[in-house]
This record gives structure tokens, C-alpha cells and sequence, in this order.
């Protein structure tokens, strides 16, 4: 049993020392995410199977080899190709025992054929096909761009949102151990009778530090969860431990240029805008391709084959083929149609419609981008003038309650308006933490709409 004990003992702390510490700030953690992030890693995998598509279409111009080969069975035959094994005059009958298989032994029969292709001119179906699927690297290139942005943003809002719920949680922290002192002096004046303190003014106070708790408990939960979430986002093991560089939450620096220079940075630089002017370059090669479908493929190239049958008479008259027994290689040039009128008329309307649709959406992109920028602007506006005025209103709602509990520790301040300073400040500083990390996300929101980190 000790024995046991032991050996548990042992692999709880083996397991627990294979964890590591590590401490990020917050460049730190976002470009460790950017480097682990599994859905930056299929976009980059998609990347390749769309170049692995381009080279497919360029593949289309090399030479193509087309072999074939079959082991089978061919009836024998041997003789003349006349009955009776002659021919003469007045009595030339061909031969009639084809099938006549107790007559005729049967023989193996091996067949080879070969043809070697190049192609010459398609027309512009390779060239368009390559257009477009060169546009279509460029859309999923784009794409990681995206994922990118995305992912960055994601651990903005996990480490801001772990420290905006660990200055709650210290605030909240500080103000329960005030209320709780208030709520000792409280009853012991009540003890005493020294004051006019009544047992329902301790109640409120009672009743403030519950609901205080609850608050303490919530912002623990939000910490775990967003530290939990920055482990995942950075690829982190769950043994591993995570702590972060800057011990409290501020707010950054409020982005210069006015909202024109945003908008035009977005037009520039954002990868949707990339993404819809590389899918009408391939939406117009498309069109141009399905086209050329209807032209036929010029070629040139060697065909051959090789049939032997061992059990078979060889026949050598010129006019005669013998799919049995021949031999033959010739060079050829031609042209090949792969042609269905309504199927390539159709092919052409859908690729036209296709191209008409994402004209009308770099339309709505060219609007709605500048008005997304607009939106992010004015809301970081706000929140950085609103981060103004509860700065002072935080501090002015601390000295309301510094000075009302002194006033009241030395019985000349009432329960009641100690409380009420007490509300007052919670009320004040949880709103200004909150604002500082909506303010903060506006501005990573801002740069994000406006291109200028991808």
C-alpha cells in the first residue's frame, strides 16, 4: 500500500513538473498564436492546393503519353487465307471456318499500344484556365491574410479581457474588505449604543458585501476562461502555465490620421479588395476559357502498335489488316474537338452570370469597406472621450468613498451615505475598466477594417 502511495506520488509530481511557465506579453503571445494557429495552417495548406490546381493547367501543355496493353486469347489459324489452301482460276473461295473453334486451335494474343501528344495551340483555353487559377492562389493567399487579422484579434480580446477582469476582480477585492471593516465597526457601535447605528444599516452593508462576492466570483470565472483561451490561441499545453507581461489593463494610444486616410489605407490594403479584383481577373478568364472550349486543340505527336499473335499465320498483303498480328509507327498532326454547342453555351451564361454577381459585390465592397472604417472611427472617438471623463470620474468617486469612511470610522458619517458612496464607486470604476477594454478593442477593430495589420 505505501508502496502504492509512492508511485502515485511520484507520477502526480513527474506530471506536474512537465509543465512549463511562460510569460507573454502581448506582441509576444500574438505572434506565437500566428505561428500555432491550426486555422492559419489550413489556409496555407489550401494555398498549396490551389497552386497544385495551376500547375495541373500549365501540366495540360506538356506531352501527354497514352499506353495500353492487354494479354488475351485469338483463334489460330494457319494456311491460306483460301479454302482448300489455293486459289485457282474459277475456283477462289475465301476461307469460312472463323468460328469454327474444333477446327482452329487458339492462340495468345498480345496487343501494345502507344501515342505520344503535344499539344500546339488550345485556342486559349490553357492560358485562360492558368489566368484563373493564378487568381485563385491569389484569393487563398488572401484568405490567410484573413485568418491572419482574425487570429491577432482573438488574442486581443483574450488578454485584454484577462487583465480588464483581474483589475475588476482586485478593485472588487479591496472595496468588500472596506465594507467588511465598515461592517465591524458598524456592530460594535451597535454593541456599544454608542451611535445611532441601527441593524438594519448593518444589513445593507451586509447585503453590499454578498453582492460584492458574487462580482469577485464572476471576474474570477472570466480570468479562467480567458486564460484558458489564450493557452489555446497560442498552442500552449494544458500542464503549462501561462502568465502575462503587463500586470494591469491601459489603454493604448489612440491611432492618428483623421478617418479619410483610414478609409483610403482600407481600399488599398485590405485583403477582401485584393481577393474581389483577383476573383474578376479569374471570373473574366473563366468566361474567355469556356469560349474557347468550342475551338478544337491543335496537336502534334506518334502513334503506335504492336499486336502478335503466335499461333496465327502473319498476314503480309498491304490491303488486309490484321488486328491480330501488325506493327506500326507513325508521327501525326491534328486537331481534336471536344464539342457540345448547349453544354459550352451554358458553361459560358453561368461563368458570365458568375462574373456579373461579383461585379455588383466589388460594388457593395467599395461602399460598405469606407462605411465599416467610418463606423470603427466614430466608435473609437467616443470611447476614447468617454475614457476621458470617467478617468476623473474614478478618481472623483474613490475620494467620495476614502472620505466617507474615514468620515464614518470616526463616527460622523452615516451607514447609509457610506453605502451610497460605496455604490457610487463601484458603479464608477467598473465602468471605466470596462470602457478602457472597449476602447481598446476598437482600436485593435480599427486597424483591423482598415487593413493595417494583417
Amino acid at each position: 500500500m505505501r508502496l502504492g502511495v509512492a508511485l502515485l506520488a511520484g507520477l502526480l509530481t513527474c506530471a506536474h513538473a512537465s509543465g512549463e511557465t511562460l510569460t507573454f506579453t502581448l506582441e509576444q503571445a500574438t505572434q506565437r498564436a500566428l505561428e500555432t494557429d491550426p486555422r492559419i495552417a489550413e489556409r496555407q495548406h489550401l494555398v498549396g492546393s490551389a497552386q497544385a490546381l495551376l500547375q495541373e493547367v500549365h501540366g495540360n501543355q506538356d506531352w501527354k503519353f497514352d499506353a495500353n496493353t492487354f494479354l488475351a486469347i485469338s483463334p489460330g489459324v494457319d494456311g491460306s487465307p483460301f479454302r482448300d489452301g489455293g486459289c485457282v482460276p474459277g475456283n477462289c473461295t475465301l476461307r469460312s471456318d472463323k468460328y469454327d473453334l474444333q477446327k482452329n486451335s487458339v492462340s495468345p494474343w498480345l496487343n501494345f499500344q502507344l501515342s505520344i501528344i503535344k499539344p500546339l495551340y488550345t485556342f486559349g483555353k490553357v492560358e485562360n484556365y492558368a489566368i484563373a487559377a493564378q487568381a485563385n492562389v491569389q484569393v487563398k493567399e488572401h484568405d490567410i491574410r484573413i485568418q491572419r487579422a482574425a487570429t491577432a484579434l482573438d488574442v486581443k480580446r483574450a488578454y485584454y479581457g484577462y487583465l480588464a477582469a483581474q483589475d475588476g476582480r482586485r478593485f472588487l477585492e479591496d472595496v468588500r474588505s472596506r465594507i467588511a471593516k465598515a461592517i465591524d465597526v458598524a456592530q460594535r457601535w451597535l454593541d456599544e449604543g454608542e451611535s445611532d447605528m441601527r441593524q438594519a444599516d448593518i444589513f445593507a452593508l451586509q447585503a453590499g458585501h454578498s453582492l460584492i462576492g458574487r462580482y469577485i466570483s464572476q471576474t474570477e470565472g472570466m480570468q479562467k476562461i480567458a486564460l484558458e483561451g489564450l493557452k489555446v490561441l497560442t498552442g500552449m499545453k494544458a500542464t503549462d502555465e501561462l502568465q502575462l507581461a503587463d500586470k494591469a489593463l491601459s489603454p493604448v494610444a489612440l491611432p492618428g490620421g483623421d478617418l479619410s486616410e483610414f478609409q483610403r489605407q482600407a481600399l488599398a490594403q485590405r485583403p477582401e479588395i485584393l481577393q474581389v479584383a483577383a476573383g474578376l481577373k479569374a471570373r473574366h478568364a473563366l468566361v474567355e476559357a469556356r469560349r474557347a472550349d468550342a475551338m478544337p486543340n491543335l496537336y502534334a505527336g506518334v502513334a503506335g502498335v504492336l499486336s502478335y499473335s503466335p499461333n496465327r499465320d502473319r498476314l503480309d498483303n498491304p490491303y488486309i489488316y490484321d488486328p491480330f498480328n501488325e506493327t506500326g509507327l507513325t508521327p501525326m498532326i491534328g486537331l481534336k474537338w471536344d464539342w457540345q454547342r448547349g453544354v459550352q453555351r451554358a458553361k459560358v451564361a453561368q461563368e458570365q452570370a458568375e462574373l456579373n454577381a461579383l461585379i455588383a459585390k466589388s460594388s457593395l465592397a467599395q461602399q460598405g469597406i469606407p462605411f465599416q472604417v467610418a463606423e470603427q472611427y466614430y466608435q473609437v472617438k467616443s470611447e476614447h472621450a468617454a475614457l476621458q471623463e470617467l478617468s476623473e470620474g474614478s478618481r472623483h468617486a474613490r475620494r467620495w468613498m476614502v472620505g466617507r469612511y474615514a468620515d464614518f470610522e470616526a463616527g460622523l458619517e452615516t451607514a447609509d451615505r457610506v453605502i451610497a458612496a460605496f455604490q457610487g464607486y463601484v458603479l464608477t470604476q467598473t465602468d471605466y475598466i470596462k470602457t478602457i477594454y472597449e476602447y481598446n478593442m476598437r482600436v485593435a477593430q480599427l486597424q483591423n477594417v482598415a487593413g493595417t495589420e494583417q
